[in-house]
């Protein structure tokens, strides 16, 4: 009897368990929705990005009799670390992340999903669009998210943020997107054709993959509003892909021409061009032979949207239209003699002969290249150059920051300034230097 009683127990812990086993099967298929398959498919392919960089700061010791004299402190080499994220879209190794993050870095290491630390080479990257490409070494191919398409994006659709935020790998974070086509300003610069999205992004996760529910990936999480809850921004995927193909076949965006100028609308000329919103910039100038005036784009023609969104002022046109690079065409939709049309602007190379105009025309200058930097050849009268006092033999050293040791330096500064109001550069006279701000 005991023992009849003791198989019983048996075959009913058997049976129990089984059942227990069942029943947390059915519990975790029932558990596992789309946002836990997207994290489990894609989170192998998001890294942790950590940089090192050395800055300069002022030193509180003593200073000596020289240095109270010139008031300048003394200097101190300082090591400071940074943090960010990013997401491998090839197998070879290519990542994909923020400028903002690895910028100004001397060694960038990359830890892997799998606790591998790797040191990683930065193949281009472009301060304008906030995004760069790096490339890591591995024996084995490593796993890569696909780059999805962001132009059939809906309000409201669910996305998934993977990153790290304060250096805490792997974190997730879900929400929709709030927004498309969002415009912010950050670091001085002005940030266009950014998606919006209420999914949790917190420093550290800058440089990682917003999601959509196949897996793919729709942005690049690059910014918050630290004031704000629920507010953050990513870079839109079919912008990542036209930058990201630019830095990897030639390390930097080649600086596109469209060939026409913009101004902003005011409420007068809105009315006589018949105008009645309150987006959007009448073309002021079309260079002849410009892609624009092979668009079919005239002078006084409204420009309403570009690449799908409104245009909102001559700023938010210039700005986006860096991020389309040469070769990559977009969409224009303008309004002229009271009829809306779409026309496609294919943009091409900056003409060189043009650079030259470009400092002739907006700062009255002329430069020649000498000893390491580039010398004010002539000064145009009248110009920004002459009012500030610039002679011929001035001795230009920076223009925004970026040192112009040759030509080619001093014309691609002045195509990155295009669209700002002022630059702002370091001149050289005799002994003396001087920091010279001029309208452009």
């Amino acid at each position: 009897m005991k023992k009849q009683v003791s198989r019983w127990g048996i075959l009913l812990g058997v049976v129990l368990a089984v059942t227990a086993s069942t029943s947390a099967r059915a519990d975790l298929a029932r558990r596992r929705n789309e946002i836990v398959e997207v994290v489990q498919k894609v989170s192998p392919a998001v890294v942790f990005i950590g940089t090192e960089s050395e800055v300069e700061s002022p030193f509180r010791g003593r200073r000596s009799p020289l240095e109270e004299f010139f008031g300048a402190p003394p200097q101190q080499r300082q090591r400071q670390q940074g943090l960010g994220s990013g997401v491998i879209v090839d197998p070879s190794g290519i990542i994909i992340t923020n400028d903002h993050v690895i910028r100004g870095a001397s060694a960038i290491h990359v830890v892997l999903a799998d606790g591998r630390e790797l040191e990683a080479e930065v193949i281009g990257s472009d301060a304008n669009n906030d995004l760069a490409v790096l490339k890591v070494s591995s024996k084995q191919a490593l796993p890569a998210a696909k780059l999805g398409t962001s132009s059939d994006l809906m309000i409201g659709e669910t996305v998934i943020a993977i990153g790290s935020p304060f250096g805490l790998s792997k974190t997730v974070t879900s929400g929709v997107v709030s927004a498309t086509g969002r415009t912010f300003k950050a670091d001085g610069r002005t940030y266009n054709d950014f998606l919006q999205t209420d999914a949790a992004i917190n420093p550290g996760n800058s440089g990682g993959p917003l999601l959509n529910v196949d897996g793919d990936v729709i942005g690049i999480n690059t910014a918050i509003f630290a004031s704000a809850q629920g507010i953050g921004f990513a870079i839109p995927a079919d912008k990542v892909r036209r930058i990201v193909d630019e830095l990897t076949r030639f390390g930097k965006v080649r600086p596109a021409w469209v060939g026409l100028e913009t101004q902003d609308l005011s409420p007068r000329l809105s009315r006589q061009l018949g105008w009645d919103r309150t987006y959007g910039v009448v073309v002021s100038d079309v260079e002849p032979g410009s892609p624009a005036d092979q668009a079919g784009i005239r002078r006084g023609d409204v420009l309403a949207e570009m690449g799908g969104s409104r245009i909102s002022d001559s700023e938010d046109y210039v700005t986006r239209a860096r991020g389309y690079p040469a070769r990559a065409a977009f969409p224009l939709v303008l309004f002229r003699e009271g009829a809306q049309r779409t026309v496609q602007v294919t943009p091409v190379e900056f003409p060189p002969q043009l650079i030259e105009a470009l400092a002739w025309n907006r700062l009255g200058l002329r430069v020649k290249p000498v000893r390491g930097a580039m010398a004010v050849q002539s000064v145009r009268p009248g110009s920004a150059a002459d009012e500030v006092g610039l002679e011929p033999g001035d001795v230009i050293l920076r223009v925004n920051n970026q040192p112009v040791a040759e030509p080619a330096a001093f014309q691609d500064a002045l195509l990155a300034a295009r669209g700002s109001r002022s630059v702002a550069m370091v001149v050289q006279r005799g002994r003396y230097r001087y920091h010279v701000p001029l309208p452009f």
